[in-house]
C-alpha cells in the first residue's frame, strides 16, 4: 500500500488587481514590483470567501479523482485567513461537499500549510486510519493585508487548491518528507488579529513581515531542506524532473534553483499571476501543470515550502 495524488484542483476569485491598480494605493509602480517579485496581478476575493473557493477546488479535485465526496474519509483545510474561526473552515466545507463521512478539520502553518496537510493525512493512512483524504489550501489574504504597506500588499493574492489522496493497494507507502520549525524568529512574519485594523485604528492586525530575513531563510533553508529528501530518497538532485516550490517570490526560487545549481526550467511558477497565496500556492501550481499537461506518470517531484513560524519542510513524490 502507498499513497498517491488521484486528482487536483483549484479556484481563484474573479477580481484580478494588477500593478497598474496597486501603485493607485502605495507609492509603486509595475517595474519596481516586477523586478523585485515577479508579480504582475494578482487575484482578489469579491464576493468569493475561504469556504466557498474551497469548495470549489475541492469539487474539482473529486471529479478529477473521479471519485465522490462520500468516499473521503478524512478532509484537512490549511488557512491562515479564513473569515471564520468557527466553525472551521473545512467543517463548513464539508457540509458544502456532502462529504458526510469525512473527519474535518483546520490546521495553521501558514505557507507550509499543504506540505503539512500532506505528510498528516499519509501517516492516517499509514496508520489505517482513513484510505481517501482531501486536502485543500485556501487563502483570503486580502482580507489581512495591510493595503497602506508597499512592502506586503503587493506580494499576497487570494485563492484555493486542492489534492485527493488515496491509499493504492501496491507499492511503498512511505514517502521520504521533513518538517522543521523555528518559533524563536516567528516574529518576522506576523499577524496579530486576524480581523485586521484593530479598534484603536492601530496595524497591529495585518500582516508584517522582514522581507529581507525571509528571503535569507527560505534561500538557505529550502536548499538544505531539499537536499535532506533527496538523501532520505537516495536521489540525486540531477533525477529530479520537476521542483514545485512555495511561490513567494520569483528571485527566492531563482537563488534556490542556482544554489542547487539546477535549472530554473525545472522549477514551475505562477506568481507573476496568482502573487503568493500562502498555503494555497502549491495545491494550485500543482492543478495548473497538471491541467497543462506538464505532469506524467513516473515524473520524479520534489514538494517544498516555507512560511511564517517559521516553517519549513517538503516530500520526494513520484507521479
Amino acid at each position: 500500500m502507498f499513497v498517491k495524488i488521484k486528482g487536483t484542483g483549484s479556484c481563484l476569485p474573479e477580481k484580478v488587481l494588477d500593478n497598474a491598480a496597486i501603485s493607485q494605493l502605495v507609492d509603486t509602480n509595475d517595474e519596481w514590483i516586477q523586478s523585485r517579485t515577479g508579480i504582475k496581478s494578482r487575484h482578489i476575493v469579491g464576493k468569493e470567501t475561504a469556504v466557498s473557493m474551497a469548495a470549489v477546488a475541492a469539487e474539482k479535485a473529486l471529479e478529477d479523482a473521479g471519485i465522490t465526496a462520500e468516499e473521503i474519509d478524512l478532509l484537512i483545510v490549511s488557512s491562515v485567513s479564513s473569515e471564520q474561526l468557527l466553525p472551521c473552515t473545512a467543517c463548513s466545507v464539508q457540509k458544502e461537499l456532502g462529504a458526510v463521512n469525512a473527519a474535518a478539520f483546520d490546521l495553521n502553518a501558514a505557507c507550509s500549510g499543504f506540505i503539512v496537510a500532506y505528510q498528516m493525512a499519509a501517516g492516517q493512512i499509514k496508520a489505517g486510519l482513513s484510505k481517501k483524504a482531501l486536502l485543500i489550501g485556501v487563502e483570503c489574504l486580502s482580507n489581512i493585508v495591510n493595503w497602506k504597506d508597499r512592502g506586503t500588499c503587493i506580494l499576497f493574492g487570494d485563492g484555493a487548491g486542492a489534492a485527493v489522496i488515496s491509499a493504492e493497494e501496491e507499492g511503498n507507502i512511505e514517502i521520504p518528507s521533513v518538517l522543521h520549525s523555528d518559533g524563536s524568529r516567528g516574529e518576522v512574519l506576523t499577524c496579530k488579529n486576524p480581523t485586521g485594523e484593530r479598534k484603536d485604528r492601530s496595524l497591529e492586525g495585518y500582516v508584517a513581515m522582514d522581507g529581507r530575513e525571509i528571503y535569507k531563510f527560505a534561500v538557505r533553508q529550502v536548499p538544505a531542506v531539499i537536499d535532506e529528501i533527496l538523501e532520505k530518497a537516495e536521489k540525486s538532485v540531477e533525477e529530479i524532473d520537476l521542483f514545485v516550490l512555495h511561490q513567494a517570490n520569483r528571485r527566492i526560487v531563482e537563488a534556490i534553483a542556482k544554489r542547487l545549481k539546477q535549472p530554473i526550467e525545472k522549477f514551475p511558477m505562477d506568481m507573476m499571476q496568482n502573487g503568493n497565496m500562502s498555503s494555497a500556492s502549491i495545491p494550485v501550481l500543482l492543478d495548473e501543470l497538471k491541467q497543462e499537461g506538464k505532469l506524467q506518470p513516473g515524473m520524479k517531484i520534489i514538494v517544498a515550502g516555507f512560511g511564517a513560524g517559521l516553517t519549513w519542510g517538503g516530500m520526494y513524490l513520484e507521479w
